[in-house]
């Protein structure tokens, strides 16, 4: 073989050896699907029908939402099975406790 011919059979060589790899290292399908579902769950946004505005549903959020059914005495219940009416009574109690938290701060 010429010089040339061998450089090219060996560029084609490590090109084939080399691809599998490349391919491997890539995220699957399902992996990035996967992904995509947690952040839409991390970054859910709800309706308060009261004040005709959206919430994100943050950690934070959902760290009051479970005070407000503590406080209840209320088995946990995912926020988006309860009904309108319930939903409404946590956004009530919401308000008034960003008030509360607003008015305490001011005060300090």
């Amino acid at each position: 073989m010429h010089r040339t011919e061998k450089w090219v059979a060996s560029l084609f060589l490590s090109a084939a050896i080399a691809a599998p790899l490349g391919a491997m290292a890539m995220p699957r399908p399902q992996d990035d699907h996967e992904r995509h579902e947690q952040e839409e769950r991390e970054q859910r946004r709800v309706y308060d029908t009261e004040a005709r505005e959206y919430h994100n549903w943050d950690n934070n959020e959902d760290r009051m939402y479970r005070q407000w059914m503590e406080e209840r005495h209320r088995e946990y219940v995912e926020y988006g099975r309860l009904n309108k009416h319930d939903q409404k009574e946590y956004w009530k109690w919401r308000h008034r406790e960003e008030k509360r938290e607003h008015m305490e701060h001011d005060h300090q």
